[in-house]
């Protein structure tokens, strides 16, 4: 969440006429994430978030603004689309798509525990048994082909070790079988700064424009990447296991997803490592933005490389 597309008070309030939300009060643009423009807009009835969609058509976004009415309404926590005096809940706004969602309570954390972690499983588990019911479908923008073109582009810049870690992980790609693991809507991109807290308390899960149709333990790996890594890049048991301990008492993982494991965190660790990579050689430039290191994640991918980690060792 960053600003690439400026929008001034005086542009908000003609926008805000569609809505049934009273008068600006308040602009205030979003200073974290890579992807879309992203306000806090404060109304005389509430605060609520602001998204100008930049890379998205407006094709694309019903499946994300839908996704999250669904599972709003099935009890778990995420932002709700507003919507328009038509009944739409999406717009457009200085030329891009836009939308407008409810915002919730808390913030991002720095360094979770493992109550966090706990309630990161178990929103997690929720997601993906409450997204079962939900018919729209829509591919991983960022799937294995994604993962081979960007691959392909990033590769020249890379140093000679690098170079060759990126070409033995794409090897390992083509040949990690997920054919035989549950499918169904993940969020596919559950990092710290898209989950808030209030202390302990879950306020919810944010940013579903990544959301998708993929392998479950894809979405678990990715969250564990982030959620539970120690600065050496290996994965802290004591937070890897509440994650997966509160994720399966609701969800009960498969055998062959238990067998998975430590192969999908390297699919999970490459996917942040690519993204990363992508945007530091070729950035998109905007008013506020924060950009990621990428050896971070080429980090937790040597590591799980090195320590492949089975998940008997939680006893489920």
């Amino acid at each position: 969440m960053s600003v690439f597309t400026t929008v001034t008070p005086e542009q908000l309030r003609t926008w805000l006429l569609a809505y049934p939300l009273g008068d600006l009060v308040e602009l205030k643009g979003i200073a974290s994430g890579i992807t879309n423009t992203n306000y806090f807009v404060t109304t005389s009835t509430g605060r609520y978030v602001l998204t100008l969609f930049e890379k998205n058509s407006a094709d694309e976004l019903p499946y994300f603004l839908d996704l999250m009415a669904h599972l709003a309404e099935r009890g778990v926590l995420c932002p709700r689309p507003l919507r328009r005096h038509d009944g739409a809940s999406l717009s457009e706004l200085n030329g891009k798509p836009a939308a407008l969602v409810s915002c919730l309570r808390g913030c991002s954390l720095e360094t979770p525990s493992t109550a966090h972690c706990t309630e990161v499983g178990r929103v997690l588990a929720e997601m993906h048994v409450a997204g079962r019911s939900f018919l729209s479908s829509s591919i991983n923008q960022r799937g294995a082909e994604w993962r081979t073109a960007t691959a392909a582009q990033v590769m020249d810049f890379l140093n000679a070790e690098d170079h060759k870690l990126l070409q033995q992980t794409l090897a390992f790609q083509a040949d990690f079988d997920t054919s035989s693991l549950p499918r169904g809507v993940i969020h596919a991109d559950l990092f710290r700064d898209n989950v808030l807290f209030d202390g302990d308390q879950l306020g919810g899960v944010i940013d579903f424009y990544y959301a998708c149709n993929d392998v479950l333990l894809y979405d678990i790996a990715i969250a564990a990447n982030d959620w539970c890594t120690l600065p050496d890049g290996s994965l802290d048991d004591a937070r890897t296991s509440a994650l997966l301990k509160a994720y399966h008492v609701i969800r009960p993982l498969s055998a062959n997803e238990q067998s998975a494991w430590p192969g999908m965190l390297r699919i999970a660790a490459l996917r942040f490592w690519l993204s990363r990579l992508f945007d530091h050689y070729f950035p998109q430039e905007g008013e506020l933005t924060h950009a990621k290191d990428p050896q971070h994640f080429q980090i937790i991918l040597k590591k799980h490389i090195q320590q492949a980690q089975s998940l008997s060792s939680f006893a489920f």
